[in-house]
């Protein structure tokens, strides 16, 4: 996903290998003025409910964010440093009088002499070669920089994005709380009917109902709050209207996406770690030291012809007033022992260029303790996730289950029933908090190697109805109070 080249639209073209946008089911989030909120999940077509791609939010900060103006402005400049660079050593035009205005014969101009002559420098070493190479390795370390800051970027999209796609599970996990509350509600109130729990259990079971709702509208404004984040990469602005209530009819509403397409919880298989780290080395950070080294090369070799002595010549014509004749007169000149006025920066020079190849050194460590960092990271959240998802889950939703049968026949206590909801949503919490930080390692692995893991691991198609149909609370069940 967070392979870069040179062009921005190459850069697009390269996730699209594997970043595969589906139709996923809109999110409408409705607020009544009683402060109550509702859900409902309709599948649609993706273009149609203002659902964002992965691969579409890429291609919008590609294009929008600001960061790229500067490397524009930045290219302008070099060009303008090369153009004068290029150029050859420029001629001077001198004008010389002598014997004039003086005394006896020299009196006036009778004796005067004039000259006329044109004159340059002769450079010597190569110097002019040696700007033009400076020049083009500077090209060369900007669109170095430009890679490692479209990198970023990408990989800054990426994390953003799962953030969105956290905030809308989170957001249904809400919901289902407060359907869960709502239940619970009215199980209470129908102990309460035939006598067989204290009326005390009624109120705090609409606290719960209340407290509930007051989460749901918390999480709404988180997820509003990622959304923001998120277009703000590609300079979307943001404005009131992304506070005020929304729907799908809005045509207005900020930003100009409801929900994200993706699913939390598929992760690609294990790559070795070996293999990874192979492929560290084309990280544009690392090809970066690359470049610069050549450019400090380019440095080197411009001081070096600094040290050959130019020749500066003369070509001209005298005039002799006195006896009415002309004359050529040439010359030449050159500094003497002006070599050995250079070593200083011949060696400063040298200094910064192997200082180039130290600091790659020093970020191949720092980039292999990453990738171990976010390796082993990744694993640990994808295998309690999938404990949570495949093992933990089904036991407490089966309890909760069995212990709201049980409070129904008055076997289990209202504590006892709502321990077993507690449990299960603190489960699907950590479930989405897991399968969060583990994308987000898989994408800081991807921007250590600079290209897609295997697999497709973010967001492949995956329906959500299908996720739904492994818990037992959808938002469907959601009803407005």
């Amino acid at each position: 996903m967070l392979s870069i080249s040179s062009a921005a639209q190459a850069e697009v073209q390269s996730l699209s290998t594997y970043v595969k946008s589906s139709n996923k089911s809109t999110t409408e989030v409705k607020s009544s003025n009683k402060g109550t909120t509702d859900v409902s999940i309709n599948n649609r077509n993706s273009a149609a409910s203002g659902t964002l791609t992965l691969a579409v939010a890429i291609q919008r900060a590609l294009k929008e964010n600001p960061a790229f103006k500067v490397f524009t402005l930045r290219q302008a400049a070099i060009n303008g440093q090369q153009q004068t660079q290029a150029l050859a050593p420029g001629y001077q035009l001198a004008f010389e009088a002598e014997n004039f205005a003086g005394s006896g014969e020299l009196k006036g101009f009778a004796g005067a002499e004039f000259t006329v002559s044109l004159s340059s420098v002769i450079e010597m070493g190569g110097k002019r070669d040696a700007r033009r190479d400076l020049g083009t390795h500077r090209s060369a370390m900007l669109a170095a920089e430009r890679k490692i800051t479209a990198l970023t970027l990408l990989a800054e999209v990426t994390r953003r994005y799962i953030n969105v796609l956290a905030g809308q599970e989170s957001l249904l996990l809400a919901f289902d709380a407060t359907s869960l509350a709502e239940e619970t509600l009215l199980a209470v109130e129908k102990r309460a009917k035939a006598g067989s729990t204290p009326k005390a259990e009624i109120k705090r079971a609409m606290a719960a109902v209340g407290n509930a709702r007051l989460s749901a509208s918390s999480k709404q404004q988180k997820f509003v709050a990622a959304k923001m984040s998120l277009a703000l990469l590609w300079n979307e602005k943001w404005n009131e209207s992304w506070n005020e209530k929304w729907n799908e009819s809005s045509n207005n509403s900020s930003p100009t996406f409801n929900t994200v397409a993706g699913n939390l919880y598929h992760f690609s298989p294990d790559v070795a770690f070996e293999q990874l780290y192979a492929k560290i080395q084309k990280n544009p950070a690392l090809l970066a030291f690359a470049s610069e080294e050549r450019l400090k090369n380019a440095q080197l070799r411009l001081a070096k012809s600094q040290s050959s002595t130019d020749i500066q010549w003369t070509l001209g014509v005298k005039q002799l007033q006195d006896v009415g004749d002309t004359a050529l007169v040439a010359g030449f000149s050159m500094p003497l022992f002006s070599s050995s006025n250079n070593d200083g920066a011949i060696l400063s020079a040298q200094a910064e260029r192997d200082e180039v190849q130290a600091r790659k050194t020093t970020a191949l460590l720092q980039l292999h303790n990453q990738l171990q960092q976010a390796y082993s990271s990744r694993q640990q959240a994808i295998y309690t996730a999938n404990r949570l998802r495949e093992t933990i889950i089904p036991l407490l939703e089966a309890a909760l289950t069995e212990t709201q049968i049980a409070y129904q026949r008055g076997l289990y206590s209202y504590l006892d029933y709502l321990n077993a909801r507690q449990e299960l949503l603190l489960a699907r919490r950590a479930l989405i908090k897991s399968a969060t930080a583990a994308l987000h390692f898989g994408a800081d692995i991807e921007q250590l190697i600079a290209e897609p893991l295997p697999a497709s691991q973010h967001f492949a198609q995956y329906g959500r109805q299908h996720l739904q149909q492994q818990t037992s609370f959808s938002s469907n069940r959601f009803t407005q109070g």
